[in-house]
């Protein structure tokens, strides 16, 4: 049952979701003197902000480009990302003198932790007069001419209501469908949805091939679909992590053949009949041994070519031992799913959003930012910087 009116607190922004998306759009509503408030169903605000990065948060990326995020509209999120930049974002982080570090790839990291950045955001929150509430369960949305949300606790009643709620990547955190729910409640198309970011699983009789290599590493260009990534990849006990396996989950679909390229630099054809005449006694795997992983090394010859000395290989031998190596073709059988993928792919149509407010074009001061919607970025930093655009650009208008 609704409150009466007189127990019902007004607001001119009500966001529901306290993590990087809804903290950005909240700030910047509240520079702009709105009254907002921030509701959030966990014990704890931001947590995929905390465990960003490995806990150091990669924030942003300096190679911000559209071709690096997904989505059936592939040009949606170009307005957002040039009105509020990396170097806007940069920008605030110079402000509160958290200091930061550049890696691989443009990749930017705070040099202490990740909770340097959600202070940041709670911070700003707090000089502008926003108010967040943990642990607040959404019992029901509606609408007449304002909105209102009834909560476990309280009613509340918004001109502008903000739906930031994530995706259904790692739900151990927090992460549920809510935000589909209220799009669908209101008429918006919702995109399906898969892991991303994600490791790939293999099937038994391909995982007891190398199983037991769970926990090496190598460096590697893996492809597929028309991608190509060139990072670590990680051998796991149900199949291949690392960086470069999580870029190419965004591009793979189930029944998809990934290609991987574990001697990225070298012509490993040529490089064996230079050694035929430079080291020609020694065997071949001790030979590729010294190029990758030695375990790998002596894996691949031991399952596909019997291992020799350099100098017993014919031309066609050297030609197919090369390829075993420079394009293993594996199919996955699937991958981890939701419970360790960093994103969800798909979501809200962004034909459902205007791209420069994010407002609901069928529901009016109804908004959708971050991961909820179908945008997803690649592995870097490039999913965060998108809930900080899109954040922003919302709080301009609701």
């Amino acid at each position: 049952m609704t409150p009466g009116k007189d127990t019902m607190k007004n607001y001119d922004v009500v966001i529901i979701g306290a993590g990087a998306a809804g903290l950005m759009c909240a700030l910047t509503a509240g520079q702009r003197g709105r009254k907002v408030l921030v509701l959030d169903h966990a014990e704890r605000m931001g947590n995929k902000i905390l465990i960003s990065g490995g806990g150091s948060c990669n924030f942003t990326n300096l190679y911000m480009e559209h071709e690096h995020y997904i989505s059936e509209n592939p040009h949606f999120c170009k307005s957002a990302l040039s009105r509020f930049s990396q170097h806007d974002f940069i920008a605030l982080v110079e402000k509160h003198n958290i200091s930061y570090q550049e890696r691989r790839y443009g990749q930017l990291f705070c040099n202490e932790n990740s909770v340097e950045i959600l202070n940041l955001l709670v911070e700003e929150c707090r000089l502008y007069g926003v108010k967040i509430l943990n642990r607040c369960t959404i019992k029901e949305i509606e609408k007449n001419r304002d909105f209102t949300v009834n909560t476990n606790s309280e009613c509340y009643v918004t001109e502008s209501l903000v739906i930031a709620t994530g995706g259904l990547s790692m739900p151990a955190i927090g992460a549920s469908g809510f935000g589909y729910d209220v799009a669908e409640q209101f008429g918006l198309k919702v995109l399906e949805r898969h892991p991303g970011l994600v490791p790939l699983t293999f099937d038994r009789d391909v995982l007891d091939d190398f199983s037991d290599l769970s926990g090496i590493s190598a460096d590697a260009t893996v492809s597929c679909n028309g991608q190509s990534f060139r990072e670590a990849i990680l051998f796991t006990h149900r199949g291949l992590s690392g960086p470069a396996v999580l870029q190419i989950s965004n591009y793979w679909q189930p029944g998809d053949e990934v290609v991987i390229n574990l001697l990225p630099d070298i012509d490993l054809a040529e490089t064996i009949k230079q050694w035929q005449k430079d080291r020609p006694k020694t065997e071949l795997k001790n030979l590729i041994g010294e190029l990758l992983t030695k375990r790998v090394a002596h894996r691949w010859l031991e399952l596909w070519y019997h291992n020799k000395p350099v100098n017993q290989y014919s031309e066609r031998e050297i030609d197919e031992v090369a390829v075993f190596f420079h394009a293993w073709c594996i199919k996955p059988s699937g991958t981890e799913g939701y419970r360790v993928a960093e994103v969800t792919r798909g979501g809200v149509d962004t034909n459902e959003l205007s791209s420069k407010t994010f407002e609901a074009r069928k529901t009016k001061d109804l908004y959708f930012i971050g991961e909820v919607m179908d945008v997803t970025g690649w592995l870097g930093g490039y999913n965060l910087q998108w809930a900080w655009s899109s954040g922003f650009c919302a709080g301009q208008y609701v």
